[in-house]
């Protein structure tokens, strides 16, 4: 299976999309303050502080207090909206492709051969969750709720609606910035920081499953750094984002909410699950969702760089299909991509990247952490090996491709 990157484009992979609401939900996938521990401890004492309570307890039992939880629900929610998104979609029906003469009269049986290359427009509706990023009307979500719909409606927790239109949205972190014109009191939510979080940290999520809106599940940290198969859905790429994992149950329609921590900061925003296991659900951490949501709201897109290349890590085997010395360290260049920066400044399939702007290279992300430093318009030093010979090339660094959605 080849990875994707933010130097190249989507290979397919085990690991499917899905999309909310309306649109088929068989695929694996469907796309502040400073944080404190859940339950700290006195550094002068041996008593300890529960939460959601004002006086220490003898206990040496680590519990939360009994209505902390919902606590946290009741004060957040307002914060939290569900978004329903509409598209109109053409198709021309084929043989057969009448569902109801198929079944009234049986396949070949009815109407078919009248119906044959009509074309239909059909309504597909969706359904996520958002979260108030600025009181001004500025939402936060995931890009694959948005997706390329013609209406979006925004219900807030007071059940008021409003049209929202699309300021800007980011393939690459599944992240859309939604606006309501008209309004300026909306109760935006408190984010905070993911940088500190640990695997066992309490997380609550918030948000629409199925259009159940307002929905409290509560779970923990399972793990920090997971990095989703590229192309988790049609609408998205996740594949160099380092996502939170979470037990907080999260179900089609959650994406697009708060994955909160104890004390009601937001630390991320929920984005995907693992459709074939239970209680395996990934958020985008916040501090990438902050920077994403303020370029956005800045400048109503994300400048990357791109140089567009599928690369491979280098071993023996491959060394000595490619008649070089299977001492050579570096990573392959499976091919360039079709007009891209890499495919202009002559790296073809083959070459090996020996160094990038003077440093030694061994894998992949080490390629992709060294390009990543720059911005569109600089120029980029390549040192590649090609059939024993050692070449100098210079790359220049591209804008990161927007697909058509």
């Amino acid at each position: 299976m080849k990875q994707r990157n933010n130097l190249g484009k989507t290979s397919p992979g085990p690991w499917l999309g899905g999309t909310a609401i309306g649109v088929a939900l068989s695929a694996a996938f469907w796309m502040g303050h400073e944080y404190h521990p859940a339950v700290t401890t006195s550094e002068t004492t041996t008593t300890t502080s529960v939460v959601g309570s004002k006086t220490p307890t003898s206990s040496n039992v680590l519990a939360l207090a009994e209505n902390t939880v919902a606590d946290i629900a009741a004060r957040v929610s307002d914060s939290v909206v569900n978004i329903d998104t509409r598209r109109s979609i053409t198709l021309t029906s084929a043989l057969g492709a009448d569902p109801m003469q198929n079944f009234i009269f049986g396949p070949g049986m009815g109407m078919d051969s009248f119906v044959q290359g009509r074309p239909r427009t059909y309504e597909q509706k969706g359904t996520g969750s958002g979260v108030i990023f600025k009181s001004d009307g500025y939402i936060l979500t995931n890009n694959h709720v948005v997706g390329n719909a013609d209406v979006i409606e925004v219900t807030l927790f007071d059940k008021r609606k409003y049209k929202a239109k699309v300021v800007g949205k980011d393939r690459f972190t599944d992240l859309a910035l939604l606006k309501i014109d008209g309004i300026n009191n909306l109760p935006a939510a408190n984010f905070g920081t993911s940088k500190p979080l640990r695997a066992g940290d309490w997380a609550i999520a918030i948000g629409s499953p199925l259009g159940f809106d307002h929905t409290v599940t509560l779970g923990i940290i399972s793990a920090l750094g997971r990095l989703l198969p590229a192309g988790h859905n049609e609408t998205s790429s996740l594949g160099n984002v380092q996502l939170i994992q979470t037990d907080a149950a999260i179900n089609p329609g959650n994406s697009g909410g708060p994955l909160l921590n104890i004390h009601g900061d937001v630390i991320g925003i929920t984005t995907a699950i693992r459709g074939d296991a239970q209680n395996i659900g990934f958020a985008i951490p916040v501090d990438v969702a902050k920077d994403v949501a303020q370029q956005l709201l800045d400048r109503g897109s994300i400048a990357r760089a791109y140089i567009g290349i599928y690369m491979q890590d280098l071993n023996d085997q491959i060394a000595r299909s490619l008649h070089i010395s299977p001492n050579t360290k570096g990573v392959l260049v499976a091919r360039s991509a079709e007009g891209s920066p890499a495919e202009k400044a002559g790296l073809v399939q083959g070459d090996v990247i020996v160094k990038v702007d003077g440093q030694s290279v061994t894998n992949s992300k080490e390629v992709q952490a060294i390009v990543r430093k720059h911005k569109p318009g600089d120029n980029v030093e390549f040192l590649i090996a090609r059939a024993d010979t050692l070449a100098a090339t210079t790359v220049k660094i591209g804008d990161y491709p927007e697909k058509d959605e």
